[in-house]
């Protein structure tokens, strides 16, 4: 098998490579929210992105460093793994270290894997990777939740004087990125890369929610994603405000995300968390989210010296 390796070319790559994920949803962490990853701006640089490709132009496999997430995504067909994944895994080394000290470098890089993708996890081990599951303290796994469709979704309504209603477009853009770097303290959302979010051809509008205030603030969001050719519906992502965390505004939030979902016709919904017993992991459970995979965090560091 001749292959060809490039790197991101255009609009139409991003699209091919979410087809690739949604050939093999099994084997994969993140398909139906692709649009939201792929809209990121790790990718205004083509080089985070490479694509391998047959000599019939086939994709094979596509891989990302995901800045904003410290994760690289990696998809690969599960025929050509064997060969191809220990090299993608050395393309991702090569480009991580290129990339230190640039505004798309970071002192470590994060992979996530299925605890049953043994192949995968001795290519991880053999490249260097570490799993984060039983390292103390900073231990970390993750899981991802299915919801049953068979029970309808409980609504929780907003206390009285608040709101719940689709993002008011492009134009409530900057006021959602101000929410979700407070909510996740961080500043790795960015105006261009939810405005990317809201082009997309798979965005609803109807499922980008915001809770708002008396005063107007926006105080919860929730992001639902849904392809209607599968039926997946996917949580991505969810946050409340400090201030109104009193107000279970998150609560609040998914619940109508939940039911857009079921009215749209989903037959499975999804959800990625941490896997230890915190707030996030609570709420999805009192949702009647389980768990249908263990997700195990692999690392590798990349510090200077």
């Amino acid at each position: 098998m001749i292959k060809v390796q490039r790197s991101l070319s255009n609009e139409a790559d991003k699209y091919r490579m979410s087809a690739l994920a949604g050939q093999f949803p099994a084997g994969n962490l993140h398909v139906t929210d692709l649009p939201y990853r792929l809209s990121s701006w790790a990718l205004d640089d083509p080089d985070n992105v490479s694509l391998w490709l047959d000599e019939n132009q086939r994709l094979l496999a596509w891989a990302v460093l995901q800045t904003p997430f410290w994760t690289i995504d990696v998809v690969c067909h599960p025929d050509a793994e064997p060969d191809l994944h220990p090299e993608i895994l050395a393309w991702a080394d090569r480009r991580a270290r290129m990339l230190r000290n640039t505004a798309f470098g970071l002192p470590a890089w994060f992979i996530d894997v299925f605890s049953g993708q043994t192949r995968r996890i001795q290519d991880l081990e053999a490249a260097g990777f570490a799993c984060q599951s039983d390292v103390g303290e900073d231990s970390w796994s993750k899981v991802l939740m299915q919801r049953s469709i068979q029970t309808p979704v409980r609504v929780y309504n907003p206390p009285p004087g608040f709101l719940v209603r689709p993002l008011a477009g492009e134009s409530e853009v900057p006021a959602y990125v101000g929410l979700h770097q407070a909510v996740f303290e961080s500043r790795n959302m960015r105006v261009d890369w939810r405005m990317r979010t809201l082009q997309h051809p798979d965005y609803r509008p109807e499922l980008d929610l915001v809770v708002v205030s008396p005063d107007g603030r926006l105080g919860a969001f929730c992001i639902c994603w849904f392809d209607a050719l599968s039926r997946v519906g996917r949580v991505e992502p969810l946050g409340c405000h400090k201030d109104f965390r009193c107000h279970a505004l998150g609560r609040v939030a998914l619940s109508h995300g939940l039911q857009r979902l079921q009215s749209l016709g989903a037959q499975s919904l999804l959800v990625e968390t941490d896997n230890y017993r915190n707030t996030a992991f609570q709420l999805y459970e009192s949702f009647g989210f389980q768990v249908i995979q263990n997700v195990l965090v692999y690392r590798k560091e990349y510090r200077d010296g």
